[in-house]
């Protein structure tokens, strides 16, 4: 699949202010997940689901992921894996 990380990253944002109610401003590449927007570890596990529903991949939520950023390089890796 040929997709930017531009791309990934809006759905990714996309996602987070739906799943996390919180402003869309507040979803940049550096915001960290779980301090920055103040999700726990349910949040998180809601959003990979939805991104491995969006993206038809396999995500592990325990791959050190801590920043919007650490997602949307995982996801694309995961995306160039296929």
């Amino acid at each position: 699949m040929n997709i930017t990380k531009e791309e990934i990253f809006d759905t990714v944002k996309t996602i987070t202010v739906d799943e996390l109610d919180v402003d869309e401003d507040r979803v940049t590449m550096n915001a960290r997940i779980k301090d920055d927007l103040d999700a726990d570890s349910l949040d998180v596990f809601e959003i990979m689901n939805e991104l491995e529903d969006k993206f038809e991949i396999e995500l592990d939520a325990d791959e050190g992921i801590e920043t919007i950023s650490d997602v949307v390089d995982f996801v694309k890796k995961q995306l160039d894996e296929k």
